[in-house]
């Protein structure tokens, strides 16, 4: 029996619309995620990278085409699809399980078994003893890995990542690459992350995919080596190969650059 692909893209455009004008972001995007899978979204600024998240996630309509996840067309936003962005936004007047709790509160789907869940979860992550403080008291990295509790809490099939390192010192990025990998690679998650970096594209993913801008479509797909895929994010850096598909996928990026594509 042929498994069903947790995302399908089927010639799905996006216009934005203003009074003045009609932009088209998204052109002719078909792209498959199969179970388990982890992708990254790379391009150049202007390629539509995030507002394709945020058409997966359900929280923009596609003008033409079908976005599904598990099969069945997306209607909005759903406890399935865990959205971690750049940015915590975690609530400053609530502790840190409070925030943490927090998409279980929404979906009505608060009790002791599912804050059990999250109190074993912020242990897991480090976190622990953090439970009763707030996020003025906690570092950057830690407010991150508060974050991706929070995403998790809902236990949801898969994860959107929009940048969620970007804003971290090195040392704090490596780390948080290798947490969130480990951790969607124990659960069976699938992921999609958006980053301008490409070397952590290349170390946590199975596919990376270059975007082309002005409209945002899809221009190539690197399949990643099973000896980087597999390696942790820190060590697949060191794999054999892993310098010569980032120089390919650079100078390609280059040229999308100078073609202002």
């Amino acid at each position: 029996m042929t498994q069903v692909p947790v995302v399908e893209l089927k010639d799905l455009d996006l216009a934005y619309v203003t009074d003045r004008e009609a932009v088209l972001a998204l052109e002719a995007m078909n792209l498959t995620v199969s179970s388990g899978e982890f992708i990254s979204l790379v391009g150049p600024s202007g390629c539509g990278k995030t507002t394709l998240l945020s058409v997966i996630a359900g929280l923009l309509p596609p003008s033409r085409g079908e976005i599904l996840v598990h099969g069945k067309p997306v209607q909005g936003p759903s406890p399935e699809v865990g959205y971690m962005l750049q940015q915590d936004y975690l609530f400053p007047w609530r502790s840190i399980l409070e925030n943490a709790l927090l998409g279980l509160e929404l979906t009505g789907r608060l009790n002791e078994e599912s804050r059990s869940s999250v109190l074993e979860l912020l242990d897991g992550m480090g976190l622990g003893n953090t439970a009763n403080q707030y996020p003025h008291q906690l570092s950057g990295g830690m407010r991150q890995r508060v974050a991706l509790v929070r995403t998790l809490a809902t236990n949801p099939d898969l994860l959107l990542l929009d940048e969620p390192f970007s804003a971290l010192d090195y040392q704090t990025k490596l780390q948080l690459e290798d947490l969130v990998v480990d951790t969607l690679r124990q659960r069976g998650k699938t992921g999609i992350l958006v980053t301008h970096d490409l070397s952590e594209a290349i170390a946590v993913s199975d596919r990376v995919i270059v975007l082309a801008a002005r409209p945002g479509r899809i221009r190539k797909t690197y399949v990643i080596p099973d000896n980087i895929a597999k390696a942790q994010p820190f060590y697949a850096r060191e794999e054999a190969g892993f310098n010569d598909l980032f120089h390919e996928i650079w100078r390609d990026l280059e040229t999308l650059e100078g073609k202002g594509e």
